[in-house]
């Protein structure tokens, strides 16, 4: 019990040294040491439970709307099965994934001009993704790389630049904030949502083409995922705020990179709406494990399905 206890102490205090660096902005984190003990060491727990089982390479999708803290999740959930419970854990984004900027443009061309734009399901590497996850499901595991995308660029960075994964996980944590999606009905796709859909999408081609990519593709890589976790935003207009927060927080540590203003926020986030608002109807009795954050952006609960 003294050495579970000199783990769980040892796991805390790299949890707060971990949040501390992530304090940009005088944005302090709330209730840290509570939300450790009532959030994040119990759900750390579980997922170590379900690894158990059968000890297999485990892949936990981490799903949430832009800015609600899935990067950071993810790296406090890797502390705790790292140094607690001595799990190799890999962590990688959906966003890693988007297709080059010369694979958008010719699409952008071909069905689209929207598709210029990343973010909506289509504008991903479906097949490097499938295999990536595939890969490090093997019971046999060989080396594999895994791409890097850099958001300033709008680019995919060179392969010598991508995360490398020498040992074979015990969890995978595949985080995205459409990780999981399910496509809508086609009803559901006639109304525009917003001013884009409105302006730039009059014959439904780009929505159409999102929700066929959710039906087929990314159906059969989302199979893959062995248990999904979903932070569960109040509503888009919190969204939109804390998105605004990422990037603040970004340009101050970006050292002169290209980052968007508080407008081409707005623009950008709108071809996230319909699919944001789309999950936080929809996705709650498909997950497993649903946390719900507060307009304060703080953890308010947590619960199992």
């Amino acid at each position: 019990m003294q050495q579970n206890n000199t783990s769980y102490l040892k796991t805390k205090k790299k949890y707060l040294k971990f949040l501390k660096s992530q304090e940009v902005l005088s944005e302090p984190f709330r209730d840290k040491a509570a939300q450790f003990k009532n959030f994040y060491f119990p759900l750390g727990e579980r997922i170590r439970n379900f690894y158990l089982r059968d000890k297999k390479t485990k892949i936990i999708g981490l799903t949430g709307g832009q800015g609600s803290g899935k990067s950071t999740i993810s790296n406090i959930l890797k502390i705790i099965l790292k140094e607690s419970f001595n799990l190799e854990t890999v962590i990688f984004s959906i966003d890693d994934f988007y297709k080059t900027l010369k694979e958008r443009k010719k699409m952008s061309l071909k069905v689209s001009p929207l598709f210029l734009t990343r973010g909506v399901p289509g504008t991903h590497d479906t097949e490097l993704l499938y295999n990536c996850l595939k890969s490090l499901k093997k019971f046999k595991f060989s080396k594999i790389f895994i791409p890097k995308f850099d958001k300033s660029i709008d680019d995919r960075l060179t392969k010598k630049k991508w995360q490398k994964v020498n040992k074979k996980p015990d969890i995978v944590i595949f985080e995205g904030w459409c990780v999981g999606v399910p496509p809508q009905k086609n009803k559901d796709l006639i109304e525009p949502i917003n001013k884009l859909e409105k302006d730039n999408d009059i014959n439904k081609v780009w929505r159409n083409r999102v929700n066929n990519e959710l039906k087929n593709k990314y159906k059969k890589i989302f199979k893959l995922i062995d248990k999904n976790i979903f932070l569960k935003v109040p509503s888009f207009r919190y969204v939109y705020k804390w998105r605004l927060l990422q990037e603040r927080k970004l340009k101050a540590v970006s050292n002169g990179k290209k980052t968007m203003n508080d407008i081409q926020i707005k623009n950008f986030i709108m071809y996230y709406e319909r699919l944001t608002k789309h999950m936080i109807k929809k996705f709650e009795p498909k997950a497993d494990t649903i946390i719900e954050i507060n307009e304060k952006h703080k953890l308010k609960s947590i619960r199992y399905n």
